[in-house]
């Protein structure tokens, strides 16, 4: 190893400038495969988060008509399931882990001193809040059982219509008009980039006891019933149960899958990140083969470190140089500099992410819709198996060329 460390020492000694283009080319590749898979990596994570915010293991259903006759009764009936269903699927239905009742005002006038906007409210029961993540700014909270059980008039609003109508200042406490009816503002929602949605952005909606909503409006019919499972698998035996209850009680075949059309949100979050796997798929063959055209700079540069040395090479092996000895240098060389050339690499990417990542994402809606890039362990290590790889092979194939050359023709190599 000693004989092998000095051979290579003294060719890389002389060959300063080829040494550098070489680990300089191996750099590039990984600079752009960190920075493809870096990019991939944080498009997952945005796009999962943008998806959740909507709400976990969900199944969003909207009401319908029969389009198939049930015991005697014709097709083509509405079925409007009611605030008290609620209740009925709960009770019936304890593997849920929740229930959600929701009943819509569009355009709304929502007013607080001068200022008024329209703005769509939604009544609904207290789960809501956890399930469909709305989760409070500091100092507020989102309404309780006991507020829907005594139909208190409080009001949560989304960050975007809660700018709109108090500006800039703190609207918790303070009375909003609601359909020229007083409301106590009780929570206002933090602010999250939402993907998935369904009559419209959360950030622009009010929300209110859905037993107030009744009292005010006079309505009770829903417009919307949502299904939170406690597991995704729990989904469509959910799903099938659902159906099942209410086509007892409103007289439907449960099978009859127009009657409540649902997103199933579990399935498509499936959808999701599949596509994300085959962005990461695409993105990362492309650094691939960018770091392979690097690889195949470095083999060819040691076929012709072979080819320029065969004469020095004959007369080592004729006068009794080991094999090792002539194949161990050309292995090193083609590995360190790979592995010189893969540590400039993920020192450049790194620094390149590491600013990138300084840039605020507020405000910013690409950012805010494809992340920041992210270098993760996995990808670390991917690309430390690609580069040994190509290390291993643009060190191996020329040195076996130069172990196989014949000390006796290369006295007459030209």
């Amino acid at each position: 190893m000693k004989v092998i460390w000095q051979m290579f020492l003294q060719s890389a000694h002389i060959a300063k400038k080829r040494a550098f283009l070489t680990i300089a080319a191996i750099a590039w590749g990984t600079v752009a495969i960190l920075l493809l898979l870096s990019f991939g990596e944080g498009l997952k994570i945005q796009l999962n988060k943008n998806r959740r915010a909507m709400g976990e293991r969900l199944a969003v259903m909207w009401p319908g008509e029969t389009t198939k006759p049930w015991k005697g009764l014709p097709a083509g009936r509405p079925i409007r399931p009611t605030i008290d269903d609620i209740e009925y699927l709960s009770a019936r239905m304890p593997e849920l882990e929740a229930v959600i009742g929701e009943i819509y005002s569009w355009r709304t006038a929502l007013g607080y001193g001068a200022k008024v906007v329209n703005g769509r409210v939604v009544g609904t029961n207290a789960v809501y809040g956890e399930a469909r993540k709305h989760y409070p700014v500091a100092g507020g909270r989102f309404f309780s059982d006991v507020d829907v059980s005594e139909r208190r008039r409080v009001v949560f609003l989304g960050d975007e219509i809660a700018a709109d109508i108090f500006g800039k200042g703190d609207p918790v406490g303070k009375t909003l008009l609601l359909s020229n009816s007083p409301f106590t503002v009780i929570g206002v929602m933090q602010k999250k980039t939402q993907m998935g949605m369904y009559g419209g952005p959360d950030s622009k909606h009010v929300v209110i006891p859905v037993s107030t909503f009744k009292a005010l409006f006079g309505r009770e019919r829903l417009n919307v019933l949502v299904l939170q499972v406690k597991k995704d698998d729990d989904m469509k035996m959910a799903l099938r149960r659902v159906n099942e209850l209410l086509g007892a009680k409103y007289g439907y075949d449960p099978n009859d899958d127009r009657v409540l059309q649902t997103w199933d949100t579990v399935k498509s979050g499936k959808i999701t990140a599949n596509i994300t796997i085959g962005i990461q798929l695409f993105l990362g063959i492309i650094g691939a083969l960018t770091l392979l055209i690097g690889g195949v700079g470095v083999a060819n540069i040691m076929y012709a470190v072979v080819k320029e040395r065969t004469r020095e090479i004959g007369v080592k092996m004729a006068l009794g140089a080991r094999s090792a000895w002539i194949t161990g240098p050309f292995v090193l060389e083609g590995l360190l500099y790979t592995v010189l050339g893969g540590v400039a690499g993920l020192s450049i990417a790194m620094v390149i992410i590491a600013g990138l990542g300084l840039i605020p994402a507020d405000g910013n809606k690409v950012m805010e819709f494809l992340g920041k890039p992210t270098l993760s362990w996995q990808i670390g290590v991917a690309t430390s198996g690609i580069l040994g790889l190509i290390g291993l092979a643009a060190g191996y194939f020329p040195a076996r060329r130069a172990a196989l050359i014949d000390p006796a023709q290369t006295l007459r190599y030209e």
